[in-house]
């Protein structure tokens, strides 16, 4: 299966960049994920908010505040056409480089210029694997499309395990060396056809719910006791599956947030941008690892252990994953997972460390939680 990427090893004038001491916590990778009825305009998400994706590789409100890692390895745009071209077919289109994502001016000039339904974008600071265009998210097969948030404890342990069980084409796609790009590999083997022209949303689901068993079942098989940080995102340019998770009843997962409303635009000069909810139509769904916008009532913040499917009709359902990790609502403990670890790996801060502004109360956001799709 063909798909398209574009590399870039361009660097632009360092006048464009401002430097920054090197950091000593661990540093995570960070994503976005717009889905509309409508194409947006690439700038909106990447570029022109002033806590855009972009910005957030530089400076990330959610890390703790003395020790922001900067996501400066690399970044990836992946996006679908908005209409379907039988010449160019299906698949995603992907850009990536491993120039800081702050400082390519190719990514600036692209994203005034290409609109899209449903956008994923990425930007990475290594933790397993090389700094090099392979390890860049988002990862492709087919008309797939797959992003990371996290990592998965002592990989180098269980990568020969993983490897053994993968069928060929799963094997063969992979590119890199990063523990995301097997994880994605795994998923492939989890698919009943992971070349099918068409997957449900229950497809999808399943084949996640079980990426994540297996990797924990591999973890038990090789006494590995440290959590892994499972925040993975999946799309076949319809559907949307998104998790929440880590392996741990009583840690926090990495940060992961959703907004939804009927338009998503600036207000106000500097790049400040809110979801707008005219009606009761969810005409926009963004998932991300930080908010885009400093607005209050904009985002929801997703449950730990839950996973959020987007279905082709916009509806937005969210289910808990219910496996050994998984604490009921109904539990204290629910309320009170810990949120070192997560700190520790630069992906979550205390919620009161979070100043967005405050804006007029919206109409409530409507999430279903169910057990299926």
């Amino acid at each position: 299966m063909w798909s398209w990427r574009i590399h870039t090893w361009t660097r632009s004038p360092s006048s464009a960049l401002a430097t920054t001491p090197p950091c000593p916590l661990r540093p995570m990778c960070r994503f976005v994920i717009y889905k509309g009825t409508s194409p947006v305009q690439l700038s909106h998400l990447l570029t022109r908010p002033c806590h855009s994706i972009i910005n957030q590789a530089f400076d990330s409100r959610l890390r703790l505040d003395r020790r922001r890692p900067m996501n400066g390895d690399g970044f990836g745009v992946g996006w679908y056409d908005s209409v379907y071209d039988e010449e160019l077919g299906s698949q995603p289109c992907i850009f990536t480089s491993v120039t800081p994502a702050w400082n390519n001016v190719n990514l600036i000039r692209l994203a005034e210029k290409i609109k899209s339904p449903l956008v994923f974008g990425h930007v990475r600071a290594t933790t397993a694997g090389s700094l090099s265009l392979d390890n860049c998210h988002p990862f492709v097969h087919g008309k797939l499309m797959f992003m990371h948030n996290g990592g998965i404890a002592d990989f180098h342990r269980i990568k020969r395990r993983l490897q053994q069980d993968l069928p060929n084409v799963a094997f063969d796609m992979v590119q890199g060396n990063t523990d995301s790009e097997w994880a994605f590999a795994l998923f492939l083997s989890k698919l009943p056809d992971c070349n099918a022209r068409l997957f449900t949303p229950e497809t999808l689901r399943r084949a996640m719910e079980a990426t994540i068993t297996t990797l924990n079942d591999y973890a038990d098989e090789f006494s590995i006791t440290e959590p892994s940080l499972m925040n993975f995102c999946v799309t076949d340019g319809e559907s949307v599956v998104v998790t929440r998770y880590i392996s741990s009843k009583k840690d926090e997962a990495a940060s992961l947030w959703f907004s939804s409303g009927t338009a998503f635009s600036e207000y106000a000069e500097g790049g400040h941008y809110k979801m707008s909810k005219a009606d009761k139509r969810e005409n926009i769904i963004m998932i991300a690892s930080e908010p885009l916008t400093f607005e209050r009532a904009d985002w929801m913040e997703i449950k730990t252990n839950h996973m959020v499917v987007i279905t082709p009709k916009m509806n937005l359902l969210q289910i808990p994953i219910k496996d050994k990790f998984y604490v009921p609502p109904s539990d204290p403990a629910a309320l009170t997972r810990a949120t070192e670890f997560a700190q520790e790996k630069g992906l979550l801060n205390p919620r009161k460390s979070i100043a967005p502004i405050d804006a007029p109360q919206k109409a409530g956001r409507h999430i279903v939680q169910t057990h299926c799709c």
